[in-house]
């Protein structure tokens, strides 16, 4: 009986060592909103991680500045995807010892694309300067949206008369309904939400931003014809360049991110057959000025792995001195 007794407890023991290994070899993703190209890179990683036997956990997310801090600071979110002005704000913002860390500790896996800024509003606005005394939509605080919109508001001189922090299918429907003129969506082309949501009769339009001043601080791009399928034109606008980010590890996770690194190098041929339409534009090598890319990164490329949280309950304060930095 005894020795029936610990060769249960034997087994259980071993099965419980085993669970905590397959547990350890999670690796956790945060993106973005459901309908945007963050949360759908995610979705195809997720698809060829399952191919090669790899658990990969999908957050979604309120966006880029939520995504960094995640990535600092919560369990099993060892990678986000950002935009690279969030990247560029924190590294400057050097008097605070939180957002000092966080640059310290934040390291590029890969560039990813660029994403263009969608202003979408009623057809009689015909350029950013005409949304000086209108009421805009710049997605919810931990956005990079929110950052992107109210930097080209800051660099421009522009002044809205509102500036209204809503979630983007909110204001979509804010925007149909004509409570606000026009909304921010910083995403690569095409968006899910402007190809499923928008149609020719709601008489939108995406609105040009070609700023001298914006033009100074943001590459040009341009949103081609028939991105969507109410939109004929091509739109110039400005882009900012999304970045695949990981926590600089040290131990066990060093090796998990670095492996997946070497899974994503090597299958991009699949991801552009199968994937977003963006994992075309996706250049790994592209150098992003400023951003290191990972050490553990650079060792592996070659191999594997890849699951997300809940809305922080403590402060955030890559959130605090953003919306510091934006006070009148």
């Amino acid at each position: 009986m005894k020795t029936s007794v610990k060769a249960i407890v034997g087994t259980l023991f071993f099965l419980i060592l085993a669970a905590g290994a397959a547990f350890a070899e999670d690796l956790g993703l945060i993106t973005g909103g459901e309908k945007g190209t963050y949360y759908q890179f995610g979705l195809n990683l997720q698809e060829l991680a399952k191919e090669k036997g790899i658990n990969l956990s999908v957050y979604n997310s309120k966006g880029s500045i939520e995504n960094i801090y995640a990535v600092f600071k919560r369990p099993r979110t060892q990678m986000g995807i950002v935009q690279s002005d969030v990247l560029a704000f924190v590294a400057k913002v050097r008097s605070n010892p939180v957002l000092a860390r966080i640059a310290e500790k934040t390291k590029m896996v890969f560039p990813l694309y660029n994403e263009e800024v969608h202003l979408l509003g009623r057809q009689g606005i015909a350029d950013f300067k005409d949304l000086a005394g209108k009421r805009v939509a710049v997605d919810r605080e931990g956005s990079g949206t929110y950052l992107t919109a109210n930097l080209l508001f800051e660099v421009s001189g522009v002044k809205p008369a509102e500036i209204l922090t809503v979630g983007t299918d909110e204001a979509l429907a804010q925007l149909k309904a004509g409570a606000v003129d026009a909304m921010f969506y910083v995403a690569g082309v095409p968006v899910k939400l402007f190809t499923e949501k928008v149609a020719a009769e709601d008489a939108l339009a995406l609105i040009p931003i070609r700023d001298k001043s914006i033009v100074e601080y943001y590459p040009e791009a341009d949103i081609p014809a028939n991105s969507y399928a109410w939109q004929p034109g091509a739109v110039p606008t400005v882009a900012v360049k999304a970045v695949l980010i990981s926590y600089e590890f040290r131990g066990s996770n060093c090796d998990l991110v670095g492996r997946f690194a070497g899974i994503l190098a090597d299958n991009m041929d699949w991801l552009k057959a199968n994937g977003h339409p963006k994992w075309k534009s996706v250049d790994l090598d592209y150098p992003l000025k400023g951003w290191e890319q990972y050490a553990c990164v650079v060792k592996h490329i070659g191999k594997t792995t890849m699951t997300a949280p809940q809305e922080p309950s403590e402060p955030n304060p890559v959130l605090d001195a953003v919306k510091e930095m934006l006070k009148p």
